[in-house]
């Protein structure tokens, strides 16, 4: 393992993926804003409550899923919870853990969202690459994410 300073190539490297991961989430905030009412991580928040058979998660599984840490993700509920789209209560089966439960607005969102936010992706990262170059970065994603949050990576299983 080489320790120290970057060397050039991985310099180059780390400085498009630092790019990607500043940009890329406000080119897609840019993009939701022109057809939705919400920005990408609202979105994904929605997306993935939207995809579990209750439509409600415990918070913490929430920030794992969609890939935030618990004090952002609180921000976001409060954010989505003012206006109507996910209501915070505790978990009945045990108190201890609070549940973000998907209301019927947010489910339309979602819906109303789906496409857009599909296009954006397609348009803005999928239909970049090759399906080889995408099968490779999923692939790098993932040992990436197993390695520095392997619950995120647990999650989308």
């Amino acid at each position: 393992m080489t320790t120290g300073a970057l060397q050039d190539d991985e310099d180059r490297t780390w400085a498009h993926v630092v790019g990607l991961m500043t940009w890329l989430p406000a080119a897609l905030d840019t993009r939701l804003a022109q057809d939705s009412d919400v920005g990408h991580v609202e979105y994904q928040v929605l997306r993935w409550l939207s995809r579990t058979p209750e439509q409600a998660l415990h918070m913490s599984r929430l920030a794992d899923t969609a890939s935030v840490t618990p004090s952002h993700l609180s921000r976001i509920v409060a954010r989505l919870e003012k206006r109507g789209m996910v209501s915070r209560t505790p978990d009945p089966a045990d108190g201890r853990y609070t549940l973000a439960r998907l209301t019927d607005l947010g489910a339309r969102t979602v819906a109303d969202t789906e496409d857009a936010y599909g296009a954006a992706v397609r348009d803005l990262v999928l239909a970049r690459l090759t399906p080889e170059q995408l099968r490779g970065l999923g692939d790098a994603a993932a040992t990436l994410l197993g390695h520095i949050k392997p619950e995120c990576l647990a999650a989308h299983r």
